[in-house]
């Protein structure tokens, strides 16, 4: 599939070209967003995707994500039933309606976090892991630290407005990628569109997620709503092989969200495509030996190459293969001596690792001197150096 456009490139690379189109550049109405295609970790949106911003009830998740490692690990079991404190039972907005006193399980809890959006569930969880919900809220943001969350802080367990609470929509989106890979086993809580806790409480039992009524693949993660924040949404959706993660916060009302998360799932799905490059072991270059069996190396995929590409609108993609040779002999087939650089219209460049596609030992005798005279040729050929 690639075209070597420069037969004798300069001592570091190889140009390689394929035509491929750029796609059109989604206006978001949101005030940050951050939209990303999971497949292939191709950034397709980043709008002020770094400044900490109050996340709502987004920040849940990462109440979640600890939640999700303490089962994992035995920390806490799925029917082990939990104490409802006051402080936990104190809160208004979002909840499950716990009363101080009442025990309720573990999955119970979770699925209140991830349908209901329950404030009280959330501290019943940090107080069972750390004591506290103020302690939490300093794991919360020390765990985030650990998974390169560089922009989040927590004062809480679940978003309810305070100063300092903050997390970056690039955060968030990091945050969504790693529940839906570390925890594929409970990753389908995400897609309920209702879970009845309380009959006597029954106002609070909807999924308030917009896509996961539509035909689109939407199958998480969690809105988000303050007066500070204005509405939000961590989304995900899966159409074939593709999985496609946003994260938008800053709309006017709930009508917005849906209408701008369906509109970026659509253009995130229609406007690009992933194309299948080359499978491993396709050789797209070479480069010269010294002191070798033979004079060249080839270059080859490791892997099977495949990129997320733009599909409407004229463009292209470019790649080029960058090394520094020539390389001495010996060479191990499968050492990794070169790289891939694919350059697409309005798109990050993707950096792709190339191995040698054979074992170069170092050239006998006559390779030696043949490599020795040639030197001295050069050296005779530039004749004397003036010193002055």
């Amino acid at each position: 599939m690639f075209r070597t456009l420069s037969a004798t490139a300069l001592a570091t690379g190889v140009t390689l070209a394929l035509s491929i189109s750029a796609a059109s550049a989604f206006e978001t109405k949101a005030t940050a967003a951050y939209v990303v295609d999971q497949t292939t970790g191709t950034v397709l949106l980043a709008k002020d995707a770094d400044t900490p911003l109050p996340p709502a009830s987004m920040s849940k998740l990462m109440t979640l994500y600890l939640a999700f490692e303490a089962v994992a690990s035995g920390r806490l079991e799925l029917d082990q039933k939990l104490p409802v404190s006051a402080d936990a039972a104190a809160y208004g907005g979002s909840t499950m309606f716990l009363q101080e006193g009442e025990r309720v399980s573990v999955e119970d809890l979770l699925r209140g976090i991830i349908v209901l959006s329950g404030n009280d569930a959330c501290v019943v969880i940090a107080e069972a892991l750390s004591g506290t919900e103020s302690r939490f809220a300093r794991d919360m943001t020390m765990r985030a630290q650990q998974l390169g969350m560089t922009n989040s802080t927590f004062m809480n367990s679940n978003g309810w407005p305070k100063p300092g609470h903050r997390m970056s929509m690039r955060d968030l989106g990091l945050l969504a990628n790693r529940l839906i890979s570390d925890f594929p086993q409970f990753y389908p809580m995400f897609a309920e569109r209702e879970f009845m806790f309380d009959a006597n409480e029954s106002s609070n039992r909807f999924n308030r997620n917009p896509l996961l009524q539509l035909d689109i693949g939407a199958d998480g993660l969690k809105t988000g709503h303050t007066n500070e924040a204005g509405y939000g949404l961590v989304g995900s959706a899966k159409q074939g092989d593709r999985r496609v993660i946003f994260v938008i916060s800053g709309l006017d009302s709930a009508a917005g969200r849906a209408r701008e998360s369906e509109s970026i799932v659509n253009w995130a799905f229609r406007q690009f495509s992933q194309k299948s490059l080359g499978t491993a072991g396709t050789q797209l270059a070479e480069a010269p030996v010294a002191m070798g069996e033979q004079p060249t190396v080839g270059l080859e995929l490791a892997e099977d190459l495949s990129v997320l590409t733009p599909i409407s609108v004229s463009g292209g993609l470019e790649g080029e293969v960058v090394f520094t040779g020539p390389f001495r002999a010996p060479i191990t087939k499968g050492d990794a001596i070169a790289e891939l650089i694919l350059t697409r219209d309005g798109l990050p460049e993707v950096k792709v690792p190339l191995v040698a596609a054979e074992t170069v030992q170092p050239g006998g005798f006559m390779v030696k001197m043949t490599a020795a005279a040639k030197h001295l040729l050069a050296r005779l050929n530039a004749g004397p150096q003036d010193a002055s």
